[in-house]
């Protein structure tokens, strides 16, 4: 599969780890999948088939932050060496407490973790270094899944499947529509011994072939789950809880109506560096803001 990457520089008072994040969310809603921050800006990727040069001049356009001016390049890609690449240039160990530590297989092992998770990304993004994907670790880390049936959606890399294998779920499916992803999560779980993982590839159309779940966990961006919240309500079982994240904390009012509609309610939220992780469920708390 052939990718575009776009390498971007800004010019703005503003710092660059915000504009990243910023940027990388608003790429994420025109087809951007896979993003590496640099020191002055961002790389992101995007398959052939899927650029759009004005839609992406239009995002540029309509940033959210004022005073920026964007330089950018891009160039064709084909598959290359992505464990190299984020050797060199992005994944470091990612460490929770005592209990979890994501490490990829060219880092050295370490002792005294819970839950010791190898992944090799490759092309497929969600190794925790992101903080969408570190508070949904946390908030998974709080879980009891043994015996619980649980589905990854947008799995990338399969982490957070991977950890549900490590903490006694029954049965785990861990869906993304990016083949690159798909074959990327497979090979994960081969590395952490958890096969018991099924894995399919696909979109939320797919997630009624797998009946129902006790747990999802649905970690994308802020339009994919405005239009997948509908998959999700007969996929939870009526007593399940729903962790998404992939969106920012002024995103919450409008996450939220959509799943009222559907007659889920906001639970609880977790926060850092304003992205959040929140839950929802068919039941209503009353002090959550």
């Amino acid at each position: 599969m052939e990718y575009y990457e776009v390498s971007f520089k800004y010019e703005s008072p503003v710092e660059t780890g915000i504009i990243n994040d910023i940027l990388a969310s608003e790429l994420g809603n025109i087809g951007f999948e896979s993003f590496v921050p640099e020191e002055n800006g961002l790389v992101a990727y995007v398959i052939t088939k899927k650029y759009d040069g004005s839609l992406l001049d239009e995002c540029l356009a309509n940033f959210p932050l004022p005073g920026i001016t964007f330089h950018h390049t891009h160039k064709l890609i084909e598959e290359r060496n992505w464990n190299e690449e984020w050797e060199k240039n992005y994944f470091q160990p990612i460490r929770i407490g005592k209990e979890c530590l994501i490490r990829a297989s060219f880092h050295p092992e370490e002792k005294g973790f819970s839950y010791p998770i190898v992944i090799d990304p490759k092309m497929a993004f969600g190794t925790g270094n992101h903080a969408t994907t570190y508070l949904m670790l946390c908030e998974m880390l709080k879980l009891d899944l043994k015996d619980k049936e649980v589905l990854d959606m947008g799995c990338g890399t399969a982490v957070l499947a991977i950890l549900a294998a490590m903490k006694d779920a029954l049965r785990i499916v861990a869906i993304d529509i990016d083949k690159w992803a798909y074959d990327n999560a497979i090979e994960n779980c081969r590395l952490n011994n958890t096969e018991n993982i099924e894995i399919a590839l696909g979109g939320a159309e797919q997630i009624n072939r797998f009946g129902t779940f006790d747990f999802i966990f649905a970690n994308i961006n802020r339009n994919i789950l405005l239009e997948d919240i509908r998959y999700y309500v007969p996929a939870l079982k009526p007593e399940g809880s729903l962790y998404m994240s992939g969106f920012y904390k002024e995103d919450i009012p409008v996450i939220e109506k959509e799943c009222n509609q559907h007659g889920f309610f906001l639970y609880s939220f977790a926060e850092q560096d304003n992205w959040v992780a929140v839950l929802v469920k068919r039941s209503i708390k009353s002090d959550i803001l």
